[in-house]
């Protein structure tokens, strides 16, 4: 079955997170994807950790599915075999420090004559423009800067996000800009350049802490696992040490919890609890009768009750629940995929479709398919010699 972007060729210069995820996401829907790395070290999200049979967890979740070409970009003849790897490409997507890209003439602004098709992607921290612009930007930083760690955390201590959750957003977006960007050239004929910015994209997921803010109101309350606004909605502990998540969103729902889950049906018209603004002002209280309730029953006796209630639920899982899920098992969503250090199961990209099969090819090693890129270039041995020489490749 023909995947959508099979005619499509991305080159990258990429590395850590947020352009790695937006070119694998291309690659899942089987565009070729070239990732220029640095000669010998590679991109240095190679080296973040050893944990996936002795590779890097961040690399090997973000880079299957592409070719890995070799240059080092401040040598001239590395530099003209890339520009003239772009003669032949659709897209380009770079995340390099601020003014990186622009000074070896890889901005949209230099290649778009020569290059008027070529869709250029710039994924920064904050955009190529304004006060912000050469600042340095990391998730962390990011997560920081767009407020998110205001409203995430105990009400003692912020927390951050456990993933990477600014270079997903600016990667997503990226992603899907570069599809409506090759939408539009299907019928202008023209190339687009796309500004995508770290703060911008979180900015955006910050939309409703936003506006409960909105006009100088008091921001969401930091309140752990659990709803700020809403209770019971968050984690409660079974009596065999498991924890359960679970959700009220409605009077009709705490009358059910009280006499299904509970089996206190009198607790729903207690005037302490009689409304959720009541609920919430008495957390601690209201805590302790469930916790006490729960105290008696396994997790999985819990999540019966409550699932038999049709209230809302979830069960707190570590990693190696997630490995296990029975309904990723049960979906098919596993496929394994090969990595310079063997087989390891990859989950299939979300959005399933009757029409084709998602691309899931191999993580490439630094270089591994330099010279064959090269010599389709034209390059011959003896270039291929000098580059070598120069540790340029």
């Amino acid at each position: 079955m023909r995947r959508p972007l099979e005619d499509i060729t991305v080159v990258s210069l990429e590395h850590a997170i947020a352009a790695p995820f937006c070119t694998r996401q291309l690659a899942d829907l089987g565009a070729r994807v070239i990732k220029v790395e640095r000669p010998g070290s590679g991109d240095f999200a190679r080296a973040y950790d050893a944990r996936v049979k002795g590779q890097s967890s961040h690399f090997v979740w973000t880079n299957r599915s592409k070719e890995s070409l070799a240059l080092d970009l401040k040598h001239p003849e590395a530099l003209a075999a890339l520009r003239a790897l772009l003669g032949q490409a659709d897209v380009l997507v770079q995340n390099l420090a601020p003014g990186a890209a622009a000074r070896m003439g890889l901005c949209y602004e230099a290649l778009h004559a020569s290059h008027p098709r070529l869709i250029v992607c710039d994924i920064s921290g904050y955009g190529a423009d304004g006060p912000y612009r050469d600042k340095k930007a990391y998730d962390l930083l990011i997560q920081s800067e767009a407020g998110f760690l205001s409203v995430t955390g105990t009400p003692e201590e912020p927390s951050k996000a456990g993933s990477s959750v600014a270079d997903i957003a600016a990667g997503m977006y990226a992603y899907t800009s570069i599809l409506s960007a090759l939408l539009l050239r299907g019928h202008t004929g023209e190339g687009s350049h796309i500004d995508v910015s770290m703060l911008e994209s979180l900015a955006e997921w910050m939309g409703y802490p936003m506006y409960y803010a909105f006009d100088g109101a008091a921001p969401p309350a930091r309140s752990g696992a659990a709803h700020a606004s809403i209770y019971p909605y968050g984690p409660f502990e079974a009596g065999d040490g498991g924890s359960v998540m679970l959700g009220l969103q409605n009077e009709r729902e705490w009358q059910t919890f009280c006499a299904g889950v509970l089996r206190q049906p009198a607790l729903a018209t207690d005037p302490r609890f009689a409304s959720n603004a009541q609920r919430s002002a008495q957390r601690t209280e209201l805590r302790a009768v469930i916790l006490q309730a729960f105290a008696a029953l396994t997790t999985d006796e819990l999540l019966q009750r409550l699932d038999a209630a049709q209230i809302a639920n979830a069960r707190v899982n570590d990693m190696a629940g997630l490995w296990a899920h029975p309904q990723l098992a049960a979906r098919g969503r596993w496929q394994d995929v090969h990595t310079p250090a063997g087989e390891v199961p990859a989950l299939l990209p979300p959005g399933r479709s009757n029409r084709f099969d998602c691309r899931m090819d191999p993580v490439p090693a630094v270089g591994q398919h330099t010279e064959s890129i090269l010599r389709a270039l034209g390059l011959d041995d003896a270039a291929l010699a000098r580059l070598r020489a120069d540790a340029a490749i």
